[in-house]
C-alpha cells in the first residue's frame, strides 16, 4: 500500500509542520524508555547545552540518475523514542511508511524540502543536497536550537553537529531520513506514472542496469539529471 503523506508534509518545497499541543506518547515512545540508547547521544548532549528543540536533517536521492534531491528535518519531543526508528535503509517500506506516520503525528515539527534536477546540474549534486537541507530546517514551525546533520553542514547561523552515518547514531537523523526517504518513494511512484518506460517506480531513479538500458533506448527524460549521464549519453551516442 503507498504511503498517504499528510498535507503539511506533502510535496510542496518547502513545507512544513508543526504539533502545537503534544499528545500523550505512545508508551514505547515515552520519555525515558530507553535513556541509555546510543540513538540519543547527541541529543541528550545538545540538551545539556542549553538546546531546547534539535532538529534531524538528512536527505536521499544524492547518487540518483533521475527527480529531486529531497531532505527533511524533524524536531522529536525530549527523550522520546521509537524502538524501530532507524536509518530508512534498513526498514522495509511498510514500516518506513508506518514510522512515517507516527513521526509526523508526534513531532514538535517536521518538513521537507526538494531540489530538483535542473539545479543539481547547475550547481552539483553535493550543495543541492546542502541547499534542500537548508530549505527544510527553514521550513520548520518551530525553530531549533541545533541541527544533528548526517555527515553535513548547512548555511546556517543554528549551531550545527555534522555526524558520520547519523542515520545509524541519532534518532533526530534516522527519523528525517525515513520522512524523506518516504516522502521521495511517493514522489518515485508520481514520475513513474509520467515516464513509465524508465521503471522509475521500481528502481527508485538508481543506476541500475534497467534504468540505464531505458535511458540507452528512450533518451533521457526532462527529469534527468544530464551531470550524471555522461557514460550513459556516450553509449548511446555509440548505439546510434
Amino acid at each position: 500500500m503507498e504511503a498517504k503523506l499528510r498535507e503539511t508534509g506533502g510535496f510542496c518545497m518547502p513545507n512544513g509542520h508543526s504539533t502545537p499541543a503534544a499528545p500523550l506518547l505512545p508508551a514505547m515512545w515515552y520519555n525515558g524508555v530507553r535513556e541509555g540508547s546510543g540513538l540519543l547521544e547527541f541529543e541528550t548532549k545538545a540538551r545539556e547545552e542549553g538546546a531546547i528543540h534539535v532538529a534531524g536533517v538528512d536527505e536521499v536521492g544524492r547518487g540518483c540518475l533521475f527527480g529531486d534531491v529531497v531532505a527533511a528535518a524533524v524536531i522529536l519531543p525530549d527523550g522520546a523514542i521509537h524502538e524501530d526508528i532507524r536509518d530508512s535503509k534498513q526498514l522495509a517500506e511498510k514500516k518506513r511508511e508506518m514510522l512515517y506516520g507516527w513521526i509526523t503525528e508526534h513531532a514538535v515539527a517536521w518538513s521537507t524540502a526538494r531540489v530538483g534536477p535542473d539545479v543539481i546540474d547547475r550547481i552539483n549534486i553535493k550543495q543541492a543536497a546542502r541547499l534542500a537541507m537548508k530549505m527544510a530546517v527553514e521550513a520548520l514551525a518551530v525553530q531549533p536550537d541545533r541541527l544533528l546533520i548526517d555527515a553535513e553542514t548547512v548555511d546556517s547561523a543554528i549551531p550545527q553537529t555534522p555526524i558520520i552515518k547519523g542515520d545509524q547514531r541519532s534518532l533526530s537523523i534516522a527519523a528525517a531520513s525515513i520522512v524523506a526517504k518516504v516522502t521521495r518513494d511517493e514522489l518515485c511512484r508520481e514520475w513513474d506514472r509520467m515516464y513509465p518506460e524508465y521503471g522509475i517506480a521500481i528502481h527508485k531513479g538508481y543506476a541500475t542496469r534497467a534504468h540505464r538500458e531505458a535511458i540507452e533506448r528512450f533518451g533521457p527524460s526532462p527529469l534527468h539529471r544530464r551531470s550524471f549521464l555522461g557514460n550513459v549519453l556516450n553509449r548511446q551516442m555509440e548505439l546510434f
